[in-house]
């Protein structure tokens, strides 16, 4: 039981539970970003483009309210492209911060006595069969 307390401590307070934590919260207000986009944004910008303000959540086919579910999609795809965009943004800004380690060149390690011992043996055997 101790070692299961232990273990649930340190999932608990590790990193990876306030990184996750911290995604959510952020992913949140990220969200509440990308609903304004759509809405306040790209919406008007498609009825501007189209003659008339355009509203996906009144369209209906049957009983079928498919507009809220294409307002969810284009959230979703432009939420991805957002989030696509600043993480490729952020890897390129570590890999410009990180420099690449200088590679040293090793010197030959001294070869063992057993080495040593065989690679004369074989230059006795080379001489011997000429």
């Amino acid at each position: 039981m101790k070692k299961f307390i232990e273990e649930f401590k340190q999932f608990a307070i590790g990193g990876n539970l306030i990184d996750m934590a911290v995604g959510v919260i952020v992913g949140g207000a990220f969200n509440a970003i990308v609903g304004s986009l759509v809405a306040d944004v790209f919406t008007p910008l498609i009825g501007m483009i189209f003659g008339s303000e355009i509203d996906f959540s009144q369209l209906k086919i049957g009983q079928i309210a498919i507009g809220n579910f294409l307002n969810a999609v284009i959230s979703f795809l432009l939420t991805a492209l957002c989030l696509f965009s600043l993480i490729k943004a952020i890897n390129k800004a570590k890999s410009a911060m990180t420099k690449p380690e200088e590679v040293k060149e090793e010197e030959p390690a001294e070869p063992s006595e057993e080495v040593k011992l065989l690679t004369e043996i074989a230059e006795q055997l080379k001489k011997l069969n000429k």
